[in-house]
């Protein structure tokens, strides 16, 4: 699936994550998931998660930050390697990396971490498989 395929609302909110407008791209995640049937809701509340999950840790929330980031992870996991053109598998190795330390922080050195703008995870598109015959 590529991006012309996809509701705007996606392309719209891939390119708000991408350049760190996290909250408006939860504004547009949760419209996209409103509007959807099924188990699509699961990815697009996995994508939520994410974009809130970021938020949180951008503003020094590490408890909220870290909360969002597991349940970011377990709604997404079903979708591996890809979905709606995106490549899931690539975001959560990422989203994971920029996670690491908050998660490995204990409860005397959690607010000492902060968000390290080198480690933000990207949404790629995923290009589509090709097949020959």
């Amino acid at each position: 699936m590529s991006p012309m395929e996809l509701d705007s609302r996606l392309v719209d909110a891939v390119e708000l994550f991408n350049t760190g407008e996290f909250f408006a791209c939860h504004d547009v995640l949760e419209e996209i998931w409103t509007d959807t049937l099924a188990e699509d809701r699961t990815f697009y509340q996995g994508l939520i998660h994410a974009a809130v999950a970021l938020h949180h840790f951008e503003e020094g929330n590490p408890g909220g930050a870290r909360k969002m980031s597991l349940s970011a992870r377990r709604y997404l996991a079903p979708f591996l390697p890809s979905h709606a053109g995106l490549d899931v598998e690539g975001f959560l190795q990422e989203f994971e990396r920029c996670f690491a330390d908050l998660m490995a922080a204990t409860p005397a050195t959690i607010q000492s971490i902060a968000l390290d703008p080198d480690r933000l995870p990207r949404l790629r598109w995923r290009p589509p498989s090709s097949t020959t015959g």
